[in-house]
């Protein structure tokens, strides 16, 4: 008996699935898990979905669930769209196979957290199209469903854009630049702004409790903003204000910062547990948005 020969390396394949019925979930679903489970040099596939859509599968396949791994899309989404390509980038380094082999089924909680705001929504639509960059290297096999009646027109429309397997799909770095192009709400005037060239952790944590965040909460938010800070460099400005029970800081750098991926993979040159500038920001934030404008860069945070 000869064992099956490597097909070699391929390139990061991005699919999206729209269904408004369990049937269609199901007819979308089942073929797309029969080919990872007959893909070669490829570990059982995996599906982060709803836990309803976990009981279809689980209906629908019977014994034949097998070793597939079925994840409740609240214990995969845990927080930011950064954090999210977190969670898959190490997901992939632990389980997959060369090359990054392996089937995904990836149902993101429009419901929750990445549906909660436009600027959330906006965010999460970046991070669905900036995948296609950071997963370029890697012969993953991803299918993003999209329940219709949860995620509604609006974010389907837009998501469509950035999956390569539609007909309206466009480059990633476009999409990135349009959602860039939304200005942001200018800080208020009562904004408080912090004194010397960087933000203290201590000063940020007082605010925080003041406006109300649990110790813990401020403590992450102080250490947000400190690494992504000391990421930036030199500062013009660092303001705080409260955005109802959200806190947000507003750090204007001297020099410019142009790389859209910015903060998206942790720097190379840092262990764990070392500062990690605004990767660390991204992944505990419920948004970081980097602008690069005439007037100046500028990198907001919010925390809650």
């Amino acid at each position: 008996m000869t064992s099956q020969a490597d097909p070699g390396p391929r390139p990061f394949d991005h699919r999206m699935a729209v269904f408004g019925s369990d049937e269609e979930f199901l007819a979308q679903a089942l073929p797309f898990l029969a080919e990872g489970l007959s893909a070669p040099h490829e570990p059982p596939p995996v599906v982060i979905a709803a836990p309803g859509n976990l009981d279809l599968l689980r209906d629908a396949l019977g014994p034949g669930t097998g070793d597939i791994g079925l994840v409740p899309h609240t214990e995969w989404y845990t927080g930011s769209a950064a954090n999210a390509i977190a969670q898959g980038a190490g997901h992939l380094a632990a389980h997959a196979g060369p090359g990054g082999r392996i089937h995904l089924l990836m149902e993101p909680v429009w419901g929750g957290r990445a549906g909660r705001s436009p600027r959330e929504t906006a965010e999460w639509i970046r991070y669905e199209a900036l995948a296609n960059l950071l997963f370029a290297p890697l012969a993953t096999t991803a299918l993003c469903a999209y329940d219709a009646r949860i995620a509604g027109a609006t974010i389907v429309a837009a998501a469509r854009r950035t999956h390569p397997d539609t007909p309206v799909y466009e480059d990633p770095l476009r999409i990135a630049a349009e959602l860039d192009a939304v200005p942001l709400p200018a800080p208020p005037a009562d904004a408080e702004r912090l004194p010397g060239p960087a933000p203290a952790a201590g000063a940020v944590r007082t605010w925080a409790t003041v406006q109300g965040l649990a110790p813990a909460d401020a403590e992450v938010f102080a250490t947000a903003v400190a690494e992504a800070a000391a990421a930036l460099g030199p500062l013009d400005r660092a303001l705080l204000w409260a955005d109802g029970p959200a806190c947000v800081c507003e750090l204007r750098p001297v020099r410019r910062v142009d790389d859209p991926l910015a903060g998206f993979v942790p720097p190379p040159d840092t262990a764990p547990g070392q500062g990690k500038g605004l990767w660390f920001a991204r992944q505990v934030c419920a948004y970081v948005d980097v602008r690069d404008e005439p007037d100046g860069a500028s990198v907001r945070l919010q925390y809650g």
